[in-house]
């Protein structure tokens, strides 16, 4: 029963205006799972916010969930079918001199786990069906040959909860459970890749070598690409890449947490500038399709 208890606290339902602003005057992070009443708030993401919760603490992180069709201030969402996240933050003003200036020392790159850059990056990752059949080294020569730079390199076996919130926009679909499932078969490799200045952007360069999503038409269109050689079937296509910058960033956030992006990234990611401590400052997320 205990357990139960935890689990209804850990995210609070948001039914009342009054509440609303309760819920986003609270310092830190607040994340509002913003719901239609056909299909309810999403439940994949339930299990990585009590992991987050317990791995950062109860005092500056709360999740909530509201009903567009319920306030005002959700208007503009209603009738919309994509999962829809609002992050707001509110600065904590009983922060002190020395531990403002000790947490910018660790943002400064003290902490050997951080990982940043100034270039634009993409999230690229070796799946677990090519890792199985050994392929993982010679896909990370033929990224190095295409001009790519690999910024970090992590094996890693994705757990169901990380996969589940990765491949949210298609819950409810038939393929969902496959895609999860293969992810969490085996160790994969996820690499953070950059190109120089001068290149195409790093994206589409991503893309463009892995080429077409379903294996079979790769090596009739393009039998060059990592696709058409080391993938089989659907899902079992050999590599990930983001569909674009903005899913790139959402994705390098949710899997490289402490991943620092540059400050070109960080508008594109958060579409407008924060407003400070004058207010909350909201950040809409709604996840694109990927292949």
């Amino acid at each position: 029963m205990g357990s139960k208890k935890k689990e209804i606290a850990l995210q609070v339902n948001i039914s009342t205006q009054e509440l609303w602003e309760e819920m986003l005057s609270s310092k830190g992070l607040t994340v509002v799972d913003v719901y239609q009443g056909w299909c309810g708030p999403c439940k994949p993401v339930v299990s990585l916010f009590q992991k987050m919760r317990i791995e950062f603490g109860l005092d500056l992180l709360h999740f909530a969930s509201a009903e567009a069709d319920c306030l005002d201030v959700l208007e503009k969402y209603r009738g919309k079918c994509e999962p829809t996240f609002l992050f707001y933050a509110v600065k904590d003003e009983s922060l002190s001199d020395e531990e403002e200036c000790l947490s910018h020392e660790k943002d400064d790159g003290e902490d050997e786990d951080v990982v940043s850059s100034e270039k634009t990056c993409t999230l690229a990752i070796i799946k677990p069906d090519a890792v199985v059949h050994g392929k993982t080294d010679e896909i990370i020569v033929k990224i190095q040959e295409a001009g790519f730079d690999i910024l970090t390199h992590e094996e890693r076996t994705m757990t169901e909860a990380e996969m589940q919130l990765f491949y949210q926009h298609r819950a409810g679909k038939e393929v969902f459970e496959k895609m999860v499932h293969h992810m969490c078969s085996g160790p994969s490799h996820l690499l953070i890749l950059t190109r120089a200045e001068d290149t195409k952007d790093v994206v589409t360069a991503w893309r463009d070598l892995m080429g077409p999503c379903d294996p079979n038409v790769a090596r009739r269109e393009q039998p060059e690409s990592l696709r058409a050689q080391y993938g089989t079937e659907m899902p079992f296509n050999a590599v990930h890449g983001s569909r674009d910058r903005e899913d790139a960033n959402r994705e390098l956030a949710l899997l490289f947490p402490s991943f620092k992006f540059s400050e070109e990234d960080i508008e594109a990611f958060q579409g407008t500038e924060a407003e400070g401590a004058a207010g909350p400052t909201e950040a809409h997320c709604i996840p694109e399709d990927m292949n």
